[in-house]
């Protein structure tokens, strides 16, 4: 639907721009939601499996900012995972009132499991676009996040 105001060709442009971005990426999101929770697992909680399971063993608070959430909320969900056997903490060698959060042998196991089919749901989503374009995509989504943390 066109809307009946006008802003200026430039606010035009960006608001039309953040309109298909916001709805592409609500669309994306609730598909990948779904297959998220298909694992029996949160969207946050995927988000830290998946952190760990790429990055390996991570400080809480490097955790917590490499998923931009609070300490406390990073917390609530390593605490859910730990209760599950997926992730376990541990004393830094370094530095022994550091804490670790690493994935355990069962976590690294269902990552294992769990990521392959969500990197095939999510291949599978991306392939209206082309390589080419969801390279283009990646790197402009890249330029304005980097951008607006400024």
């Amino acid at each position: 639907m066109k809307s009946t105001q006008k802003y200026g060709k430039k606010a035009d442009r960006a608001l039309t721009m953040w309109v298909k971005l916001v709805r592409a990426a609500t669309t994306m999101g609730k598909r990948s939601r779904e297959n998220i929770e298909s694992f029996g697992l949160t969207e946050p909680q995927f988000g830290v499996f998946e952190t760990l399971g790429h990055k390996g063993p991570l400080l809480l608070g490097e955790l917590s900012k490499k998923r931009l959430v609070s300490g406390g909320n990073i917390t609530c969900v390593v605490d859910n995972l730990e209760k599950e056997g997926l992730v376990e903490r541990v004393h830094s060698k370094d530095d022994r009132r550091a804490i670790l959060v690493r994935l355990t042998q069962k976590g690294k196991k269902l990552f294992e499991e769990i990521f392959t089919q969500h990197a095939e749901h999510i291949t599978k989503l991306a392939s209206v676009l082309s390589d080419a374009e969801q390279e283009e995509l990646g790197r402009l989504c890249r330029k304005l996040g980097l951008a607006l943390q400024e």
